[in-house]
């Protein structure tokens, strides 16, 4: 399962916020919601975040092994 929680710990150590994701940066309040929620979004938006927020793509998701996976 990707985890969106590193996400939420570099935001919240930015000077962005939700707030300023939407208005300056033209992120859609679904796709944070989205993010909230641990549900996908596109890799555009991963790259937007990264260029965003200054930061890897570590400091955005994580893998997490989950029972709940779908099976290969």
């Amino acid at each position: 399962m990707i985890d969106y929680t590193p996400f939420w710990n570099t935001l919240k150590n930015s000077k962005e916020n939700w707030y300023t994701l939407n208005k300056n940066h033209h992120l859609s309040f679904s796709t944070l919601n989205r993010l909230k929620n641990n549900l996908d979004v596109t890799t555009k938006t991963l790259n937007d975040l990264c260029r965003i927020l200054d930061c890897d793509i570590s400091d955005i998701v994580s893998y997490v092994p989950c029972e709940h996976d779908q099976e290969l």
